[in-house]
């Protein structure tokens, strides 16, 4: 089975994440199929825009950390120590790239956020243009708290040095409201009027000639790459691999290993558990 469609339709190439049974969580192969797709759609001279979604009760739950910890995946998202850095960043940065696709595309990409878009999804969502969110839609990079560093590191891209460290320093999840507050997504809308907005906005970018589409995508990405964003991303890159091999990352992951991964997550997200110590958190002190 396909875990990304690419369906054309008109002059919009719609590009579905296809692993609904995990609400869309990245494998091994959904970051190429994404890739694949989005050149697709940009190879094709009659379509002018794309649109992103995810199928099922979610846009992207973030990778997929049931199937790496049962090691069905060609890598491993911790090693045994000692650990190969390059071994990591190379699978990493793949990715990566893989989701700076929707960036490079020389033609927009509309993503349509329902559900959750959160830690490697966040990536993905943030990578596209314009991003739309549902309401009660929740985004966030959980993992900064303990186990991840966004790799695409498009939060301080789209908000700001302030409001990036305010959900990097927290791993928040925030709904599509205050997401849209904040200027991380371009607007919120109700649930039931998502994908008519969507494809509004979809419609009336596929009425403006290819060229033209291209030519401002490109200024505007220019402005933001002249900044440093490679170099930036290749940090964070590095650091991602490093935070789930610090002695925080390895003690989270022995952690989900005795109570399992939700469990572990539990504590990660609500803060009730001291990853450097390795034990719960006293509320007393």
């Amino acid at each position: 089975m396909k875990k990304v469609l690419f369906e054309k339709d008109g002059r919009i190439g719609r590009i579905t994440l296809n692993r609904p049974d995990v609400m869309n969580a990245i494998d091994d192969d959904l970051p190429q199929e994404l890739s694949e797709a989005v050149a697709k759609a940009d190879a094709d001279r009659d379509i002018h825009v794309m649109i992103l979604s995810g199928n099922g009760p979610a846009f992207c739950a973030g990778y997929d950390l049931t199937y790496y910890a049962e090691g069905n995946g060609k890598n491993e998202i911790t090693q045994k120590m000692p650990w190969d850095p390059m071994q990591d960043y190379a699978f990493m940065w793949q990715n990566t790239q893989h989701f700076m696709s929707l960036w490079r595309a020389m033609k927009p990409v509309i993503c349509k956020v329902h559900g959750f878009a959160v830690a490697g999804g966040s990536d993905i969502a943030l990578c596209a243009d314009v991003t739309i969110m549902g309401d009660t839609a929740k985004i966030g990079y959980m993992p900064a708290r303990v186990w991840g560093c966004p790799t695409t590191a498009m939060w301080v891209y789209r908000l700001g040095a302030e409001k990036a460290k305010r959900m990097l320093l927290t791993g928040d999840k925030i709904d599509g409201r205050e997401a849209a507050a904040m200027g991380l997504v371009l607007k919120s809308v109700p649930d039931d009027t998502l994908d008519a907005e969507v494809e509004a906005m979809a419609e009336r970018m596929a009425t403006v000639p290819i060229n033209q589409l291209t030519m401002q995508k490109m200024v505007i990405n220019q402005a933001v790459e002249a900044s440093g964003m490679e170099s930036t991303q290749r940090l964070a890159t590095i650091f991602d691999g490093i935070t789930r091999h610090s002695p925080e990352g390895l003690n989270f992951k022995h952690r989900s290993e005795n109570v399992g991964w939700k469990q572990a997550v539990r504590e990660r997200d609500g803060g009730t558990y001291d990853w450097t110590e390795d034990r719960p958190i006293n509320p007393k002190g």
